[in-house]
């Protein structure tokens, strides 16, 4: 396996596979945190279950971290990678604006302002949820879940945050939804153009998602102040 990760292309495609394990990820947790808004006793169920069912607790979820963690990591070995190749060129052999995309040029920093942002969904949610139940051992609720994440959203300035990060993850997901495909093998004029357009709705549709949710929930509560 270490001999496997000495070569760019395996470090290539690793990093695509934890790309689309965690778009895969991302789908599921918009369609969870959209129940808030449609039906907040379906969200209290899917949360409760998601929050207790020891395959998710105990299995995926590591698995999950895991997957963050290891996506950044190799993001910043490819970063670095990528420099040292850029530095044994020629200065006027290398034009980034010319040659790609904003997006593509600032992965690095999208990414870690992606990661910034999952600092303080975890310390909101997960902390939260581990000191509830294994901390203060408090007895399962399974109403709790909405209005906890309802408060969450009652702060302008962790709403304000929430939207920033989310439109970082958005220009983020621009050019890493079609990267991961391209490093799978596809390559080819016809279906670069189609994962370009799917990408480019995927990352609105999940990220605008997201910010529709914080801020139904903040306008809600002023509505109800």
């Amino acid at each position: 396996m270490a001999g496997l990760f000495k070569t760019s292309v395996a470090r290539k495609m690793t990093m695509a596979l934890s790309a689309l394990f965690l778009i895969i990820f991302l789908v599921i947790h918009l369609a969870v945190n959209f129940m808030s808004v449609l039906s907040p006793s379906t969200f209290n169920v899917l949360s409760h279950f998601m929050g207790t069912n020891p395959l998710i607790q105990f299995a995926m979820q590591p698995v999950l971290l895991a997957g963050v963690i290891f996506h950044f990591v190799m993001g910043f070995v490819l970063e670095l990678q990528n420099k040292r190749a850029r530095g044994s060129e020629p200065y006027y052999s290398y034009n980034g604006a010319a040659n790609s995309s904003w997006m593509s040029r600032n992965m690095i920093i999208t990414g870690m302002l992606v990661l910034l942002f999952l600092a303080l969904h975890l310390w909101d949610f997960w902390v939260g949820e581990m000191n509830y139940k294994y901390i203060e051992q408090l007895a399962p609720n399974p109403e709790r879940y909405y209005g906890e994440l309802v408060e969450k959203f009652e702060n302008p300035i962790r709403v304000g945050l929430y939207v920033l990060c989310f439109v970082f993850l958005c220009l983020h997901l621009l050019h890493g939804f079609q990267s991961a495909f391209q490093s799978m093998g596809w390559k080819d004029d016809a279906r670069k153009k189609l994962i370009s357009q799917v990408g480019n709705w995927y990352s609105y549709i999940i990220c605008g998602g997201f910010i529709f949710v914080a801020l139904f929930h903040y306008f809600k509560h002023l509505l109800n102040a």
